[in-house]
């Protein structure tokens, strides 16, 4: 229910019978975090305990918003910032008891492939919708009317330009956060065609998804969209079988031309982001603030601001996650989410060196992709800004908990299992050849 409340209901839409921006997925976020807390307390409810490096992580990570939120609330704020760090307080709330409550409940294969595969057709989806944007300029999303939901007003042009082409959003609120969605999605529906043709079940559906998602990436238009396909193919190349490798590049670079050939003038497009890059607007934009954004650090370097009150109608438009960061969290919360994607990504390699699955271990590559796009995402984009994004980044940090504790928990039986084998052998009793029997003496006409 959060995954289809965040990714197929219009980001737009927020709860019209609260005064803060609140999303239907921040509800169930928060309603799985009180149901985390309880089931903590009994060891009847099968909910995951013992250490786990990625819900350290995430402790961590909550404790410096909290250190942050004390620390911001106690001097005086201006009303609309105070106002706002009330809202985001709540939302990382949400998000981060989300990511522990998947960490925590996702105990089997079975329910890591349940979360996996809504998340790739909830993506597909968004590609449609964005698709349909991008060619004929029709909104899906806008014809979605929920009771109880309000339309949000974010200050975002629901489809922008960029050359001569229009920049889709989907069912999230913005171009680069629909991109993002898009290309974390690629990795998982790749896994998940290749599994289903080894497996001789239907892959068609999933090649699908993945034509859907690969293509809403590249029409996104998105320097990061771009960056997180090029991770997941780096990714694969050095985690898939060499015939799978063959198989993907070739895929891959067909459906890169093909894509080319339908929609002229896309391929350009997509090289004059990079190789203009120097002179590209956007860029510059981003760049152009950093100077004041190191005065605001040196304000309060180590707890900052407050997370939230770095208003960009007020200040200025931060397109790095890390230096809004450091200006409303400080150093503690800069080192507290890098902590982050670095536990994340040590819990998938660890997957991988622990199982000896093939699908556990193409799944953790997988994950592993998704969380690096993240990371990259947090440099080109205020990521903790779009809650779909943040969302989906979030999930997957905690999916990769969970796959750590899943592959522990098989591995650990698959030694007690040859444990109780080899103990079973060692006490069996060797078995001794029969002994022959006495033949009975013949009879006296018989010997003669």
């Amino acid at each position: 229910m959060y995954l289809f409340a965040l990714l197929i209901i219009p980001a737009r839409l927020v709860l019209s019978f609260v005064p803060m921006t609140l999303p239907p997925a921040l509800v169930f976020a928060l309603l799985l975090g009180v149901v985390w807390l309880a089931a903590q307390m009994v060891d009847t409810l099968g909910m995951g305990k013992g250490r786990n490096v990625v819900r350290t992580a995430l402790g961590l990570y909550l404790a410096s918003h909290l250190a942050t939120y004390g620390v911001a609330t106690r001097r005086w704020l201006p009303i609309d910032e105070l106002t706002v760090a009330d809202s985001s307080i709540i939302r990382i709330l949400a998000t981060l008891s989300m990511a522990v409550f998947i960490c925590d409940a996702v105990r089997t294969r079975e329910r890591l492939d349940k979360v996996l595969k809504l998340i790739v057709g909830c993506s597909a989806v968004i590609a449609f919708v964005g698709l349909v944007q991008f060619g004929l300029g029709v909104d899906l999303a806008g014809y979605v009317s929920i009771p109880g939901l309000r339309a949000q007003e974010n200050g975002y042009a629901v489809m922008e330009t960029r050359s001569i082409f229009r920049r889709p959003t989907g069912t999230t609120n913005h171009p680069i956060e629909y991109g993002l969605i898009c290309a974390m999605a690629v990795p998982m529906a790749t896994h998940y065609v290749f599994k289903a043709r080894d497996d001789g079940t239907p892959y068609k559906r999933w090649l699908i998804c993945l034509a859907l998602c690969g293509l809403g990436a590249m029409t996104a238009l998105s320097r990061t969209a771009i960056l997180g396909m090029t991770v997941a193919g780096i990714v694969m190349i050095f985690t898939l079988p060499r015939k799978r490798k063959i198989t993907a590049m070739v895929v891959g670079g067909g459906f890169f031309l093909g894509a080319s050939l339908v929609v002229p003038g896309l391929f350009g497009t997509l090289r004059g982001m990079f190789s203009n890059i120097e002179d590209d607007p956007s860029v510059k934009a981003r760049t152009a603030d950093y100077a004041a954004a190191a005065e605001q650090i040196d304000l309060n370097p180590l707890l900052g601001r407050g997370f939230g009150t770095f208003l960009p109608t007020k200040y200025t438009i931060l397109d790095n996650q890390f230096l809004l960061t450091l200006i409303e969290n400080g150093y503690l919360g800069m080192f507290a989410l890098i902590g982050l994607f670095l536990a994340a990504g040590f819990a998938v390699l660890q997957v991988r060196v622990i199982s000896r699955d093939d699908h556990l271990r193409g799944v953790a590559a997988a994950v592993l992709s998704a969380v690096l796009a993240g990371g990259i995402a947090a440099f080109t984009f205020d990521l903790l800004g779009f809650s779909v994004a943040t969302g989906i980044v979030f999930t997957m940090v905690g999916l990769a908990g969970s796959m750590l504790r899943i592959a522990r928990q098989e591995a650990a039986a698959e030694e007690h299992q040859r444990t109780l084998k080899s103990i079973i052998l060692s006490r069996r009793p060797f078995a001794k050849p029969p002994r022959p029997r006495p033949s009975a003496p013949r009879p006296e006409h018989q010997q003669s």
